[in-house]
């Protein structure tokens, strides 16, 4: 049974407030997946305390740089869970892990954030991570 409303509420907005584009149906992960140009960012968002504490303020911190992806968007695991097995359908290869954070190009996922990479650092450390993700993925080339 998902979690109620009211009380992901407050969880949603600490992404949407941000930009983030919230995914809540299979249909709407399957259109950001194949409709994006560029580099697409899937956030798989929580209640737990490693996504309040560090995944969601280090995603805060690290789409402040000027190289970001194109398309920034979030499922909420336990809420919109039809969403969330989608968005895992498309991370062929890693296991379902909540808070986590996949960037993906051409429908394919070219880097993951997981769990186990969240949980033992600290919202910085994260930023950091992501930030240098954003360089390698997410720049657009140039050419001499």
């Amino acid at each position: 049974m998902p979690y109620p409303e009211f009380f992901v509420a407050p969880m949603r907005q600490e992404l949407t407030d941000l930009g983030v584009r919230e995914l809540r149906t299979p249909e709407e992960v399957d259109a950001a997946v194949t409709g994006t140009a560029g580099t697409l960012m899937i956030v798989v968002n929580s209640v737990c305390g490693c996504a309040a504490g560090k995944a969601r303020p280090g995603i805060a911190l690290a789409l402040r740089n000027g190289i970001k992806p194109t398309v920034v968007a979030t499922v909420f695991a336990g809420a919109d869970v039809e969403a969330t097995d989608r968005a895992r359908q498309h991370f062929a290869g890693y296991r379902p892990s909540s808070p986590s954070i996949a960037l993906m190009r051409d429908g394919q996922v070219v880097y993951m954030l997981e769990r186990s990479q969240i949980e033992n650092r600290d919202a910085l450390a994260i930023a950091s991570e992501l930030t240098a993700a954003f360089e390698k993925f997410c720049a657009t080339p140039t050419t001499a």
